[in-house]
């Protein structure tokens, strides 16, 4: 939805909310070259900024996966954050294709390094990590590599990060927040509570009646919102009506 969008309507699916997007392209270290997405506050600078990391390309995840591409919709607009999506490598989505092919979570290193370099760059205040499956799993292996305010996890399978990689968090300066589906397929609350252990600081929110990906406008609302309240606390909770 990109046409004006009147005052007093609900804020709903696929609903596309006004900010500056530009396609943006990021090279690696390895000399590939990925395509995404910058969305911005339309008419002031934004006081955060989310570097997402989709789920897993080879089960059809993308930087056009819906809960980043609601966040990209609606955050800028409604909280002042900036969003950066984009296609890891060899990944494929209405954007284009970015080079190279899937690294099954090693090569992507050089990825999150690209992205976050971009964000240097462009002088992008206070980024995040965004994670969310295949994309928790960048974030616990590589985030803190790099200057970060924080990383959220959204459905963590801990498939490839390690235990070694996850108590690496237990000495981290910035917060790591967990959502936690209650009928996840992968890691349901419990078994999270457990494994995120070794990292005590974590906070880690269960999300009743939730699943790994996070279906229908009830349950894209509360991880949106749970992103705001830690990004943006101002900014929370996120408007259900656009103001104009």
């Amino acid at each position: 939805m990109t046409s004006e969008i009147a005052p007093g309507t609900a804020i709903r699916g696929g609903m596309e909310l006004p900010a500056l997007r530009e396609n943006i392209e990021l090279r690696t270290s390895d000399g590939l070259t990925l395509v995404g997405e910058l969305a911005m506050p339309l008419d002031r600078p934004p006081v955060a900024t989310l570097v997402t990391l989709h789920p897993l390309p080879t089960a059809g995840g993308f930087m056009d996966s819906h809960i980043l591409r609601k966040a990209a919709a609606r955050l800028p607009a409604l909280a002042d954050i900036a969003v950066l999506r984009f296609n890891t490598r060899g990944t494929s989505s209405p954007r284009g294709t970015s080079d190279g092919s899937f690294g099954d979570g090693v090569d992507e290193r050089a990825d999150v390094a690209a992205a976050m370099a971009f964000v240097a760059e462009r002088g992008l205040p206070h980024p995040w990590l965004l994670g969310w499956s295949f994309g928790t799993e960048l974030s616990i292996k590589y985030g803190l590599e790099h200057a970060i305010d924080g990383a959220i996890l959204l459905s963590p399978p801990l498939h490839r990060a390690t235990d070694a990689e996850l108590a690496a968090w237990a000495h981290a300066t910035v917060p790591l927040v967990v959502l936690v589906p209650e009928f996840d397929d992968y890691l349901r609350p419990v078994e999270a509570s457990e494994r995120f252990a070794v990292a005590p600081a974590t906070r880690l929110i269960a999300v009743e009646g939730g699943k790994h990906l996070w279906v229908g406008e009830k349950q894209t609302s509360r991880v949106l919102n749970e992103i705001v309240a830690a990004v943006n606390p101002a900014a929370a909770p996120l408007p259900e009506v656009w103001q104009g």
